[in-house]
């Protein structure tokens, strides 16, 4: 490379980096630290022997393996397992959905007991007491016996994944994964429904009802907040480290799924913003996902869609003109930056229309082209 191209490209990362600390008016924000390893209660998990056989070790287990290990346990003997260690269960690749949604239900119940016991305590702070309130009344909302909550991690901002439809039986599945300012407090929320996993997922669902059979049953949906996402557009958005631990932690969810559903076909994968790095670098084969489809995206952590599975259809969702993600430069250069811009045709991928779409977190708003698009591509059309 010449010396002026060098010249140019490191322009352009530092202008890319200028861009994410002040586009959309967000300021740039503490580093976060990646949630990373085995679910909390790991080692109790591993050290109890009451069923006289070997656990799984959370840390090493396959989905496979697990799957294989909860087979061969009686329903009494599961139900004594998520008693005395939900957050191991709730939270384990490869375990039965439904036995995950009992196992996160007694999770979030004892989360939430001790967060009121922290909002009363007379030793902590008016600050900590507000947070504990907060943490209590979500807990509560994702209580509701309707919800099916597929994983709770109440470490750091807390991480949550929740599923809309028949999992265990669906004949297609669907992930979203979001991008920054998504966690356990934020990742359903009134205002910008559409920009949140939840929204996005409820939409999608609803959106295959309406094209699909007429009931939903047919696709399940999960609304996936299991990273740590960048808070603001500062550093962490700019740079690939929370997205590779984010890339880890959604391998083992398609792992899981594939070990312990039965779809007609491994899930579509829809990666939105800074999500899209997350799919781009978790390389997905055709055992983990069957499509992979990115929305307001600043690239996928690779130059093109040939350096992912050719297995594996990649489609890139057209960047309606109020989308601020247009703003930031296309460059990855000494750690900065996530790479081509996947609506570049010269990229790779299958284009998809966003006729409809409004802003950077409007492409799953109903009506729009491009939530008929998802809802045909979720359904295996």
């Amino acid at each position: 490379m010449g010396t002026h191209r060098v010249r140019r490209a490191v322009a352009a990362a530092a202008l890319a980096v200028a861009v994410m600390l002040g586009a959309g008016g967000w300021a740039a924000a503490d580093a976060q630290t990646a949630v990373t390893g085995p679910p909390p209660g790991s080692a109790a998990w591993t050290a109890d022997t009451s069923l006289g056989l070997r656990l799984p070790d959370p840390a090493t287990a396959s989905a496979a393996e697990v799957a294989a290990f909860f087979a061969g346990l009686s329903p009494a003997q599961q139900d004594e397992l998520i008693a005395r260690h939900p957050l191991v269960a709730g939270n384990l690749d490869g375990a039965p959905v439904e036995l995950r949604y009992r196992a996160n239900a007694l999770a979030l119940a004892a989360a939430r007991t001790e967060e009121l016991s922290r909002a009363a305590d007379p030793a902590l702070t008016p600050e900590d007491h507000r947070a504990a309130r907060t943490r209590a009344e979500r807990y509560g909302t994702l209580l509701d016996g309707h919800r099916r909550i597929l994983a709770f991690d109440p470490r750091g901002r807390g991480q949550i994944a929740e599923v809309y439809g028949d999992l265990a039986h669906a004949a297609h599945t669907a992930v979203i994964v979001p991008g920054s300012d998504i966690d356990l407090l934020t990742y359903d929320r009134a205002s910008d429904p559409y920009g949140t996993p939840a929204g996005m997922a409820r939409a999608l669902y609803e959106a295959t009802a309406a094209t699909g059979t007429g009931t939903g049953t047919g696709t399940a949906v999960i609304a996936w907040a299991g990273y740590t996402t960048p808070v603001g557009l500062g550093p962490d958005a700019a740079t690939e480290r929370l997205a590779e631990a984010g890339a880890a932690r959604l391998t083992a969810l398609l792992d899981g799924l594939a070990a312990s559903t039965r779809p007609q076909a491994p899930a579509a994968l829809f990666c939105h913003s800074y999500g899209s790095v997350v799919c781009g670098l978790s390389r997905p084969g055709p055992a983990e996902a069957s499509r992979l489809v990115v929305l307001g995206s600043p690239g996928m952590g690779v130059d093109s869609a040939d350096e992912l599975d050719p297995r594996v259809p990649v489609f890139a969702t057209a960047r309606n003109d109020s989308d601020w993600i247009g703003d930031v430069p296309h460059v990855r250069l000494l750690g900065l930056g996530h790479g081509a811009d996947p609506t570049d045709p010269a990229f790779g991928a299958r284009p998809l229309p966003a006729t409809g779409s409004h802003g950077h977190t409007g492409y799953f708003a109903p009506g729009t082209a491009s939530l008929a698009a998802y809802a045909a591509l979720a359904l295996g059309r």
